[in-house]
């Protein structure tokens, strides 16, 4: 337990028999539980995970899924185990031992003392976080964590893409795991249906650790596309239920008249590059509207942002 808070730490595990071990022997004392995700490894890490069990270790809980569901999918599974067993707190940790568990206590803090319902690793709050990072995943990270502010509304957080998470009971009871994105989207998804159910979620710096023998299946170059396109939807998502169903706020109005205008100024521009090249000449009226729409455009998108930024203050 920590702070009288019962505690569950969810491991979602795809082949991890190498670093798998490790995770368990280096989890604290404090947790209560250890719920292993495995999915649908092809290696040996249910064996490893059971050897464990075998030998008398009762925090620890192995769930084989039946079939692979990704990340997002796995750590659903541990969500919903934690929920049904009524625990206080869900951490995430993974099963690459990437994730210092001396930075434990540091993530379960906010969420144990009731100030949050969800804390999240910050890997860039650190000094030395350009310096360990790979760079194409530093960068990677700091473009999702920009498009995850807008689409989330979680102005005050950045490295979305970390999966050191705690997560408290009423949000756990809360949230539709049925319904979460299953691949390496999910903890934007989450993000966002926390903030569709005005959850407050704090950010808390903890260590990046790389080069521990983790194998990483991310390709950065597609999953970036992949996950900005899925931000995009969850965006309007967002839009939808909490500014219009949940409670209508005109910044809407802001958005739509924004986005609308941004849109109308891209033909008029590459109407004038046109006109420009044929005859050498720029068409005035044409100038005017491209001027007028990607000004008053621009103006009202940042009106939209502020209002965003201001609406969702009290969740921090």
């Amino acid at each position: 337990m920590y702070l009288d808070k019962t505690v569950v730490v969810v491991v979602p595990a795809y082949n991890e028999e190498k670093l798998i071990g490790r995770v368990i022997d280096e989890m604290p004392k404090i947790v209560d539980k250890i719920v292993i995700c495995n999915d649908c490894s092809t290696d040996n890490t249910s064996a490893v995970v059971n050897r464990f069990i075998e030998e008398g270790n009762k925090r620890l809980e192995l769930i084989d899924l039946k079939f692979n569901q990704g990340v997002g999918g796995a750590i659903a599974a541990g969500y919903k185990w934690a929920r049904d067993n009524d625990y206080d707190i869900a951490v995430v940790m993974a099963g690459d031992a990437q994730m210092n568990p001396d930075d434990l206590p540091a993530v379960l803090d906010p969420v144990a003392k009731g100030e949050v319902n969800y804390s999240k690793g910050n890997r860039l709050f650190t000094g030395e976080a350009f310096k360990k990072i790979p760079k194409i995943r530093y960068f990677g990270n700091s473009a999702l964590s920009l498009l995850t502010k807008i689409a989330s509304g979680y102005w005050h957080v950045a490295d979305s893409q970390t999966g050191y998470t705690a997560i408290d009971k009423k949000a756990l009871h809360t949230i539709n795991w049925d319904r979460m994105f299953r691949r390496y989207g999910q903890p934007n998804d989450l993000l966002v249906s926390l903030n569709i159910y005005n959850f407050k979620v704090r950010d808390v710096p903890v260590e990046p650790v790389y080069n521990v023998g983790e194998v990483s299946g991310i390709k950065v170059r597609k999953v970036v596309f992949t996950i900005g396109w899925l931000l995009v939807k969850l965006f309007f998502k967002r839009m939808k239920e909490k500014y219009v169903i949940r409670d209508f706020h005109p910044l809407i109005f802001f958005y739509g008249v924004g986005v609308s205008l941004l849109l109308i100024s891209v033909p008029l521009l590459l109407r004038i590059v046109y006109m420009t090249l044929e005859t050498g000449i720029i068409p005035k009226t044409n100038f005017l509207a491209f001027m007028f729409c990607a000004i008053i455009g621009v103006q009202n998108t940042l009106f939209a942002m502020w209002f965003d930024m201001e609406s969702n203050k009290h969740l921090q």
